[in-house]
């Protein structure tokens, strides 16, 4: 599972909060919210993840690339 600092787990524990309560009206309490937390890190985070890495990985070979269209040797 993806970890979280205690930092960035609060400020997504009250955004989730925030999001019950601005979409559905309805109070949820810490602990539901860091449930359903732990519930969407495991089940999604490490798709996420992967896809992050992929995309960074694609981005930097992107990169890599044009690099050689930028070499010349010097003759």
């Amino acid at each position: 599972m993806v970890q979280l600092d205690d930092e960035r787990r609060t400020v997504l524990v009250s955004r989730i909060r925030g999001f019950f309560q601005e979409e559905f009206d309805e109070d949820v309490s810490d602990f539901r919210a860091e449930q359903l937390l732990d519930f969407f890190l495991e089940a999604v985070g490490p798709a996420v993840y992967n896809q992050a890495v992929q995309d960074a990985r694609g981005y930097m070979q992107g990169k890599l690339d044009d690099l050689d269209g930028e070499v010349y040797v010097s003759e």
